[in-house]
């Protein structure tokens, strides 16, 4: 059953907690098929039959991770989280099978480094990029937002008034605020890609990409 899963581009998800728990589903959503593996028969049963297959098993155990094809995979997520110890050694057997694209939970900066040093390609704190994503939607007109580690952003945003009712292309927007509009969506409408002729009009959303001071201080003009 593993070696299928592996075989149809399936994702080994280790730790079957909350995030790990939500991950797998997710996944599964979304049409990629599932190794959840976890010590806890409680975490396992509540999983069986919802993600492709479900093992209790120790993800430490070297012998045993090799007993259940992990090394056939090219993508593995150690979502452990609260155990430093068992995430390491975790990490260590996954790069001793020879997975290479492993992401791993981390609870804390600490945590995250040490992870990244033991070769854990992909390092999420969840709570934690969750919390200042929120703080950006909660100060200012964003309606969503996305930052990348290199100082990126995108938001969807409510337009200020100053580019109104003329295409882009006229509204001075790179030059005045150094971003780019990406997208518009008309209410009633689908998003659709910005154009230089595209009239942005009052009660449209944007899409805006760019650095992001520049994304936050041109979401805040009224």
């Amino acid at each position: 059953m593993a070696k299928h899963i592996a075989e149809v581009g399936g994702v080994v998800v280790i730790g079957l907690g909350r995030f790990g728990k939500s991950l797998a589903l997710e996944l599964e959503r979304d049409g990629v098929e599932v190794l959840g593996i976890d010590t806890d028969p409680r975490r396992v049963q509540s999983l069986a039959g919802r993600i492709t297959h479900v093992v209790e098993a120790d993800s430490t155990d070297l012998e045993a991770m090799r007993q259940l094809s992990v090394q056939d995979f090219d993508r593995a997520v150690i979502a452990i989280g609260t155990d430093l110890e068992a995430s390491v050694l975790s990490a260590f057997v996954l790069k001793t099978l020879g997975v290479d694209n492993i992401w791993g939970k981390a609870t804390s900066e600490s945590m995250a480094r040490i992870l990244e040093q033991v070769g854990v390609g992909h390092v999420v704190r969840p709570e934690h990029d969750m919390g200042r994503r929120v703080a950006h939607l909660v100060r200012g007109k964003m309606l969503d937002y996305i930052e990348f580690d290199d100082g990126y952003a995108i938001v969807k945003t409510v337009p200020p008034k100053a580019i109104t009712g003329m295409p882009l292309g006229e509204s001075g927007v790179r030059t005045k605020y150094g971003v780019t509009i990406v997208g518009i969506k008309t209410p009633g409408q689908d998003f659709t890609h910005a154009t230089p002729e595209t009239v942005v009009s009052a009660g449209d959303l944007v899409i805006v990409s760019g650095e992001r001071v520049k994304v936050e201080t041109f979401s805040a003009e009224d």
